[in-house]
């Protein structure tokens, strides 16, 4: 098993960021670009890899209350992942994500992982600060 795990500093409630990156309908925005999530009723959902042109039955699980949201292969188990969201004060979060991968072939390798992760979160910062200043404006 391999395991990545980064985390970002952002200039927003963690109510705020969670609320985007919990929105299904705007995963694309802020996953890796050649990851495509169609929810076909939750938990279920379909992941499409352009990488390897598959689809793969995943589920997805938001736990609002706790604002974690939590991911993971449907029938092979290779993978599986979180994201936390946690406020540390004076209107900022971190985010942090954590991937596991429990089959070899299913990990593209540690540069590819961490920069899909890299830019996922500062993908979903620019979608935060899009939304808050949306809302302020």
């Amino acid at each position: 098993m391999t395991e990545y795990e980064r985390s970002r500093t952002m200039p927003a409630q963690p109510e705020h960021v969670f609320d985007q990156a919990a929105n299904v309908g705007q995963l694309d925005t802020w996953l890796p670009g050649e990851l495509h999530v169609e929810s076909a009723g939750l938990p279920a959902v379909t992941v499409h890899e352009d990488r390897t042109d598959e689809d793969t039955s995943a589920l997805l699980r938001s736990r609002p209350e706790q604002m974690r949201l939590e991911w993971g292969t449907r029938d092979q188990g290779s993978y599986a992942g979180w994201l936390q969201v946690a406020g540390i004060g004076s209107g900022a979060s971190e985010v942090t994500v954590h991937l596991s991968f429990f089959d070899e072939g299913h990990d593209p390798g540690e540069q590819a992982v961490s920069e899909a992760l890299d830019g996922s979160l500062r993908r979903l910062e620019e979608q935060v600060r899009l939304r808050v200043d949306n809302a302020a404006g």
